[in-house]
């Protein structure tokens, strides 16, 4: 497997979470967002959002209540630093991440290509007191055109 076949931008189609009796949920939804980008300079960065997030109250950016934060943050996830592929995982050296305990860590995937779609699964992880295992379909974004 080579690096060359993740290099590119790639588009959320699916991503849902499955628990240790098989039950499934889907963390920011069925119409959730997200982009996943692998550099040819062996970076990668990642964002996935619920659609249709709750704006806050005020513009001011670092405003917000309490409550508005919360929900802000329940409802997005992203993370980039760089990247390698060993075996069939492909793993994320985590740089930089919303979820302060990922800082430093590698996040591993487990990867397939399946025609212009990539199947990244991870390993069990503790959401919500449960653990589970993430499943995220991922399409290949193709390039845009200049105007």
């Amino acid at each position: 497997m080579t690096q060359n076949q993740f290099v590119g931008t790639w588009r959320l189609v699916s991503f849902e979470l499955k628990d240790t009796n098989g039950e499934v949920s889907y963390p920011y939804g069925q119409d959730m967002i997200g982009y996943l980008m692998y550099a040819e300079d062996g970076y990668m960065s990642v964002v996935i959002m619920a659609a249709n997030r709750p704006k806050f109250s005020s513009e001011d950016f670092l405003g917000g209540s309490t409550k508005e934060k919360i929900a802000a943050i329940q409802t997005y996830l992203s993370y980039c630093g760089s990247y390698e592929i060993k075996d069939q995982k492909v793993i994320h050296h985590v740089k930089a991440s919303l979820f302060p305990n990922w800082v430093g860590t590698n996040q591993e995937r487990f990867f397939e290509f399946i025609e212009n779609h990539l199947s990244l699964t991870t390993p069990p992880l503790t959401i919500g007191n449960k653990q589970v295992t993430g499943h995220l379909i991922w399409q290949r974004c193709t390039p845009k055109t200049a105007i």
